[in-house]
């Protein structure tokens, strides 16, 4: 797999299709325990759906990413839509991007499309994104805590991390229980943001809920589409990934063009 120097770190990353300067690529952003090889094969079936190029990475301290310093700060997601993010098109020459984030990648999308730093930002799809943070959050975190602790979930982490596992795991669990973490808000980004957006959410997710598409569909200037998901936790690509493929294909035929 090829790397990529972005942020003061080496970052793995996984292209589907072919691209230019002037194509638009769907950049996909992962959740707070993601990688590279947790997307699986839905990166790839995104790109035969869409017929547009993909750009999967791991954020430093994830998959085959360098490993990064802990404890994290309130402001690691700004740091990620702010320096890394920006610093990764550019060293990819990739100028016109559909943002994929799911959950921390959703903020970490919102932050970027709604700052002085985005640039060539046609689209963004969201799942299960946070602008804020609610109760049922951090009980959800805790509760990760527990299972890394005490049950297979270190396990089933490490498959996919390595000797990033801790790395992966802490800086997401401490810094979301941290008492500071509890004020974290980027809703200040949403009024900026004029692009189309596809908000996602399951039903049943246990790290989020509905409050958050609310707060986004209120605040952005743009057109926003919903879907919210029965019988669907954190990862709706996961648990119907054919409904979600379909709905992907539909919002970019219907708001981006192919130029």
């Amino acid at each position: 797999m090829p790397y990529v120097n972005a942020g003061g770190h080496r970052l793995e990353y996984q292209v589907h299709g072919q691209y230019s300067p002037e194509s638009t690529v769907i950049v996909f952003l992962h959740e707070g325990l993601g990688c590279v090889a947790l997307w699986k094969d839905f990166p790839e079936r995104v790109a035969e759906v869409t017929s547009l190029p993909v750009l999967v990475y791991s954020r430093a301290g994830h998959g085959d990413s360098s490993p990064i310093e802990l404890p994290r700060d309130v402001s690691y997601m700004h740091r990620e839509a702010l320096v890394v993010l920006p610093e990764l098109l550019e060293s990819l020459n990739i100028q016109k991007t559909i943002l994929f984030g799911h959950s921390d990648g959703g903020s970490i999308a919102l932050i970027y499309a709604g700052s002085e730093k985005a640039n060539g930002v046609r689209a963004l799809i969201l799942e299960a994104p946070h602008v804020f943070v609610e109760d049922i959050s951090i009980t959800s975190v805790a509760a990760s805590v527990e299972k890394f602790e005490h049950d297979d979930l270190r396990s089933r982490l490490e498959r996919y991390h390595g000797d990033n596992v801790d790395c992966a795991f802490r800086g997401w669990s401490e810094i979301w229980l941290h008492p500071a973490f509890r004020s974290w808000n980027i809703e200040e980004y949403l009024p900026q943001i004029n692009v189309p957006i596809l908000l996602i959410q399951g039903e049943d997710d246990p790290y989020g809920t509905s409050r958050q598409l609310d707060a986004i569909s209120r605040s952005c200037k743009s057109e926003v589409s919903l879907i919210i998901l029965p019988n669907c936790g954190h990862r709706p690509h996961r648990d119907h990934p054919d409904e979600l493929l379909e709905a992907i294909a539909s919002f970019i035929r219907a708001h981006v063009s192919h130029n």
